[in-house]
């Protein structure tokens, strides 16, 4: 079908109003808002599933997180009152076990950690431990280990956040800038709920069910990469929608943003349940790898075999899958230059991490778009 659609200059007839680049959680809502409003909406998508990286891949009954684990969480009462309306969400609370050297300890910080790290019993002989060794650095800190022992003194540093921080940026921590660890919550309470959000949950079935309600009636193009042929794609619709990395919107004119990237190896195991946790760090410097998830503990499975996902860091390099945004000066000043040719692009919209060059959790992607539908829709 053709639609009489013209851009804001009156030009030509577009077969869609809208064309969204890329099927994650911000492209995946503007859509839907954009399909209620009663326009029409073309999806490309360049992998060959929607999802973007929450997509879960169903084994055995698992939903196994592709592209590692991914807690939904918020305070945000509309976002989850939104999210609900496609999919009932499980009660699972992230409470994740770090394992060092074969001692686990419970995360955040808290008094199970400190009872199992010191044998004490009450929060001021646990704050009085912490107080006495930060008391190891003096003036200024000069370096990540620095700043972590000042904040939280030498065990937790030594057992909890070295060898973990180290493989994440393959780097000595003597090595990296104190700037990177600004605060490290400590909790005086039996509490190991990793985050203080009021709404916690993984979506009952896996995330593809909220992906496939928020996508329902929308026509998708999977294999397509819209950066191939932009000038091409574009002329389908009045407006784009673009969720991609914003220097490749570019042809990387300016040069290139730099990534951090992961690797993830997932086996098999003919055990009813391997380590009893969706989550286990590992903090010594010694295994390569930063944690294993167990995917079944995210849903409570019961399932006769099991799945785990070792994830390990990884050098990134142009054409692999972007994780993390690298958020110093060069990359910061390099993004704010490509946002600055963004505001030119008339008929453009720019939005989620990649294209914001910006670390977005789960519910913050989806108020962004909910934002900038609203924005687009409200006239």
């Amino acid at each position: 079908m053709i639609y009489d659609v013209r851009d804001s200059m009156g030009r030509g007839l577009f077969m869609y109003d809208y064309l969204v680049v890329g099927s994650g959680l911000f492209g995946a809502v503007f859509a839907h808002e954009a399909r209620k409003n009663g326009k029409s909406v073309l999806m490309l998508e360049r992998r060959n599933h929607v999802g973007g990286n929450i997509y879960c891949e169903e084994l055995d009954g698992i939903n196994i997180h592709k592209y590692g684990a991914h807690i939904f969480h918020t305070s945000y009462k509309d976002v989850w009152e939104y999210v609900n309306q496609f999919v009932e969400f499980n009660n699972y609370v992230n409470s994740p076990v770090a394992n060092y050297k074969g001692e686990l300890y419970n995360l955040p910080f808290n008094m199970n950690t400190f009872s199992k790290l010191w044998g004490v019993v009450t929060p001021q002989e646990a704050a009085n431990r912490i107080a006495k060794q930060r008391t190891v650095i003096q003036g200024t800190p000069q370096n990540l280990e620095e700043q972590a022992i000042s904040l939280v003194g030498t065990d937790i540093y030594t057992k909890l956040i070295k060898g973990y921080t180290e493989k994440q940026w393959g780097r000595s921590c003597t090595e990296l800038p104190a700037f990177i660890i600004k605060r490290l919550p400590v909790r005086y309470t039996f509490d190991n709920n990793y985050f203080n959000d009021k709404y916690q949950g993984i979506p009952i079935g896996g995330y593809n069910k909220l992906i496939a309600a928020l996508l329902e009636d929308i026509e998708v193009r999977l294999g397509i990469d819209y950066n191939d042929n932009p000038a091409e794609y574009s002329k389908l619709a009045a407006k784009v929608v673009y969720t991609g990395p914003i220097d490749a919107y570019f042809a990387y004119s300016l040069g290139r943003l730099e990534y951090r990237g992961l690797r993830f190896e997932t086996e098999r195991l003919e055990e009813l349940n391997h380590q009893g946790v969706a989550v286990m760090n590992y903090t010594q410097r010694e295994i390569p790898y930063t944690r294993i998830i167990e995917h079944k503990h995210f849903e409570f499975g019961t399932q006769p075999v099991t799945y785990i996902t070792k994830e390990y860091p990884a050098d990134w390099h142009p054409g692999e899958e972007a994780y993390y945004p690298v958020n110093n000066d060069k990359n910061q000043q390099l993004y704010e230059k490509y946002a600055a040719l963004a505001k030119q692009e008339s008929n453009v919209i720019f939005g989620g991490r990649l294209a914001e060059y910006k670390y977005y959790d789960m519910d913050d992607v989806i108020k962004s778009a909910l934002i900038c539908a609203e924005k687009e829709f409200c006239n």
